[in-house]
């Protein structure tokens, strides 16, 4: 576990820490009896993809950041990414995020991330992680100012520099707090003085840096599109407007930049909002660096009456003049690149051409005939090395080509999902049915491949909020989300295929939530709970959804758990007041059993022992994991455990008479994933320091079919299981 320091700005580094390395492989943690090896179950992608950097000098690098999974490394000879950031832990979950990413162009080694998910009050600072070996270990320094790599203006940049005439010179932009300067290649950070914008409360401040020649400019994301907003130094002390700069609503952000070295010429892309949503006006311009003079080279299409901003841009370093630029937030006419050979006097649409092959990731076909060239198009580049080797980011994927026509995800080893839940059927072909945020529910004949029937479809739904298996009759499983055409399903074959619920309560257009089926799928409990928090009453079905009827007994928003062994029974836990309540009549009434345990917070977890009746698990965080064994008349502390985050189950050891059990929790002061196979007299923990994956407390499962095997849900690197090395 990475110890938390704070290096205040302008004084001494704090001693260097040096992490594991990274990468999947094995797991073998200090006190652990099996030592573990840790996979993504792969889907491919399904994120926000920010920012993508070729290295200027080694052919075939290249790396990625993302807004909530972490930074990765390309590697051109084994066509995959490498995740860099899997040795933040529980407590750095915050440090996932990656506002920008820098490379060193005299020093091929050297990367650094300025990482922070959140600017807002209630999250940590942010950090700089360095590298002298691409990523493979790090040393971090503690900022004293927040970055904000979720947030609005995610897509802009880079924020974070190597300076052009010193390479242990390196500039970060910051949202808040002006521009930060480091001497000591980002051991220590001051603030820039002088810096002609300052700081600023309205959340984007510098939105980019990049050298042009010996010069470094500066982006600025708060102004009034009257001011300027382009900076620049030549000497790496005086800072000054950028002369002559486009002003106005279409030149009010200036949201990525790059410099063509053959011409002089930096090249801009401009919107009215920073993105990746709310853009309706933008511009691309060009500066002859030599002269000074500024030109207009924004694309435009006769007759186009589209609103969308600009987003990327790149330039070919072996061709001058060529240029590529994005759209973004174009929703009509769908996003595109433009592609110019003559400086930006002509452009020519590369997704009119486009012929896309999402064969590897189904799921990018959304439910539709075609999948879509892009959306939140704001990370862009072209290889240094292949003037024909482009790849453009989008909200889920990472695109490339190599001819300018075919376009495919170059998304292996990169996974960004952010899951909510997951089953682990007990028979049939699948060993694994995953939720997600934004792509849904997805069935997994393979853990190796992208899902191939790609999102659960009729209805397609877009974040999952819910989703069971009837214990004693798996093929019957229901699911529930956020969707335009429906926001409930069932599947009679496993999760195969879907048939949409006949009705669903009003309340679930808007408030979809958390969803339940008894042992034999007679009854489902649907739960309702709006994205600000406010909770309603849940309904049942006993007709798979044909007709609903109000459970006013049911505790509002509470996540409904039914009894693994007994059609009649349900049970709930209302964490407002500390209540456990059951159902002895299929879910139609609720009355209280257990009182006066942890409360007040949402996300304290029940969940029910398979195979046993009345047998229920309580993880209520830092207060503890509670159990019993009487369907809820009364609870034990289990004294093995200090904190409980999230629990499941999973095949019980060979002599054991209990199902191994899974956790995210601790046992001591280290947050961590633990597995007992003596139903929690003991622990061991099967992740180890390079395997951690920040906040990982929403749900676990093992496998019921295979010993050892754990799925574990992360919150923006994907599903990983884990498997004893034997």
């Amino acid at each position: 576990m990475l110890s938390r320091r704070t290096v205040l700005a302008g004084t001494a580094a704090a001693a260097a820490l040096t992490t594991l390395p990274v990468g999947q492989g094995r797991a073998h943690a200090a006190g652990s009896a099996v030592p573990y090896r840790w996979r993504n179950a792969v889907i491919g992608g399904t994120g926000f993809i920010t920012g993508v950097l070729f290295h200027p000098a080694v052919e075939g690098l290249a790396y990625a950041r993302t807004d909530i999974g972490g930074a990765y490394r390309w590697d051109d000879r084994t066509a995959r990414w490498t995740p860099l950031t899997d040795h933040l832990g529980w407590d750095d979950w915050n440090l996932l995020g990656v506002e920008a990413l820098a490379v060193d162009p005299a020093h091929p080694d050297r990367l650094y991330l300025a990482v922070g998910t959140y600017a807002q009050s209630w999250a940590g600072n942010g950090a700089v992680l360095r590298s002298e070996d691409r990523g493979a270990t790090w040393t971090r320094t503690d900022l004293t100012v927040k970055l904000g790599a979720n947030e609005d203006g995610r897509g802009c940049g880079e924020r974070l520099l190597v300076d052009p005439r010193d390479s242990d010179t390196l500039w970060l932009g910051t949202r808040h707090d002006g521009l930060l300067r480091s001497t000591d290649r980002g051991a220590t950070w001051a603030a820039v003085p002088g810096f002609p914008a300052g700081a600023s409360a309205g959340g984007q401040g510098v939105t980019l840096l990049v050298a042009g020649g010996r010069a470094v400019y500066a982006g600025w994301g708060d102004g009034d599109g009257t001011s300027a907003n382009l900076f620049r130094t030549t000497d790496g002390t005086t800072w000054e407007a950028v002369p002559g700069q486009p002003a106005g609503t279409a030149a009010k952000v200036p949201v990525r930049a790059a410099y063509e070295r053959h011409t002089g010429a930096l090249y801009v892309t401009y919107a009215d909002a920073p993105g990746p949503n709310g853009q309706s006006d933008g511009s691309v311009h060009k500066l002859a660096t030599a002269t000074g003079t500024w030109t207009e080279v924004t694309p435009v299409e006769p007759g186009g009456t589209d609103s969308f901003g600009y987003g990327g841009v790149a330039v070919d370093a072996r061709r001058p003049g060529t240029v590529v630029v994005s759209t973004n937030n174009r929703w009509a006419a769908v996003d595109t690149l433009y592609r110019s050979t003559d400086g930006g006097r002509t452009w020519t649409s590369l997704k009119d051409t486009a012929v896309l092959d999402v064969s590897e990731t189904p799921y990018l076909e959304w439910g539709e005939d075609r999948p879509k060239f892009g959306w939140w198009i704001q990370a862009l580049a072209v290889d240094p090395y292949d003037s024909r080797h482009l790849v453009y980011g989008t909200g889920a994927t990472l695109y490339g080509t190599r001819d300018l026509t075919h376009w495919a995800p170059q998304i292996r080893g990169l996974e960004e999902t952010s899951v909510v839940q997951l089953v682990s059927p007990p028979a049939g072909e699948a060993h694994l049915i995953s939720g997600s945020r934004d792509i849904g529910v997805l069935y997994h004949e393979r853990l190796t491949a992208s899902p191939s029937r790609g999102m659960a479809t009729n209805p397609v739904s877009g974040s999952a909020t819910g989703l069971a298996q009837a214990a004693a009759r798996p093929s019957y499983v229901v699911r529930a989300g956020w969707g335009d055409h429906g926001n409930g399903a069932f599947s009679n074959d496993g999760g195969r295929t879907w048939a949409p619920f006949a009705t669903q309560p009003a309340l679930a257009k808007d408030a979809p939530g958390p969803i339940a089926t008894n042992a034999d799928g007679s009854a489902l409990l649907w739960s309702f709970v709006h994205w600000d928090g406010t909770k309603y009453a849940a309904h049942r079905s006993t007709d798979s959804g044909t007709t609903w009827s109000e459970v006013s007994s049911f505790p509002k928003g509470a996540t409904p758990v039914a009894d693994p062994a007994d059609p009649a029974l349900f049970y709930a836990y209302d964490t407002d007041t500390g209540t456990l309540l059951a159902s002895t009549d299929s879910g139609a009434s609720f009355t209280a059993r257990a009182t006066g345990l942890p409360s007040g917070d949402s996300q304290f977890k029940l969940v029910a022992a398979p195979g046993r009746s009345g047998d229920l698990w309580l993880s209520t965080k830092w207060n503890g994991l509670y159990r019993s064994t009487d369907g809820g008349v009364t609870f034990s502390k289990v004294d093995s455990c200090r904190a409980s985050y999230t629990l499941g189950f999973g095949k019980a050891a060979d002599g054991a008479a209990y199902p191994a059990l899974y956790q995210v929790g601790s046992t001591d002061t280290v947050t961590a994933v633990y597995r007992s196979d003596d139903a929690a007299e003991s622990w061991v923990r099967i992740n180890d320091d390079a395997h951690q994956w920040g906040w990982t407390g929403e749900t676990i499962t093992g496998d019921p079919r295979v010993y050892g095997r754990v799925y574990l849900a992360t919150n923006g690197r994907g599903i990983q299981y884990g498997e004893p090395v034997r």
